[in-house]
């Protein structure tokens, strides 16, 4: 079963630079597995005691994970799964300051 992992710029350091690979697996725990396997290092970016962790986002074909059941939701073959990082911070507006 080949789902495409799309992959943020700031983790392309364990995918030689790419931007996408193909992994494996029935669920989205079992895919980060398969990309820890290939991808040394990856997993414990995006997981943490078995949850994903605070500040990174997965959605499963433009669905967010967190929706559905976390990491134990379920893949199919030809899925698409990108990973986002979350984006916090900025500046307040000049008359809320």
């Amino acid at each position: 079963m080949a789902i495409e992992v799309r992959i943020p710029t700031i983790l392309r350091t364990y995918t030689d630079g790419q931007k996408a690979v193909e992994g494996t697996g029935a669920t989205v725990g079992e895919l980060f597995a398969d990309l820890e396997s290939r991808h040394a290092g990856i997993k414990d970016r995006l997981v943490d005691g078995g949850e994903l962790r605070r500040f990174v986002n997965v959605y499963l074909n433009d669905e967010d994970v967190r929706f559905l059941d976390g990491i134990s939701t379920q893949l199919s073959d030809g899925d698409s799964v990108t990973i986002l990082p979350a984006v916090a911070g900025g500046s307040l507006p000049v008359g809320m300051r």
